[in-house]
């Protein structure tokens, strides 16, 4: 018996016997959704380290502000 059945209508999709799974066979889709995927991820990575220097930003501003106040203070 065969490890994989064609799904019928289906040219790049089989039915794994043992599981009952259904396996996309194309290897260029494969491929580009895990482009998509480093993608998405690398996106998220980036708006992650701009929203931490933001953040820094804001901190260090707070701190200039804070300093300015002090020294406005004790004139």
């Amino acid at each position: 018996m065969s490890e994989y059945l064609k799904v019928e209508g289906y040219s790049n999709l089989v039915r794994d016997t043992k599981t009952n799974a259904i396996v996309n066979t194309d290897k260029t889709a494969y491929q580009m959704a895990k482009r998509r995927a480093a993608d998405a991820q690398r996106q998220r990575d980036e708006i992650r380290n701009a929203s931490r220097e933001i953040n820094n930003i804001k901190c260090e501003m707070h701190e200039i502000k804070s300093m300015l106040k002090t020294l406005l203070d004790k004139n």
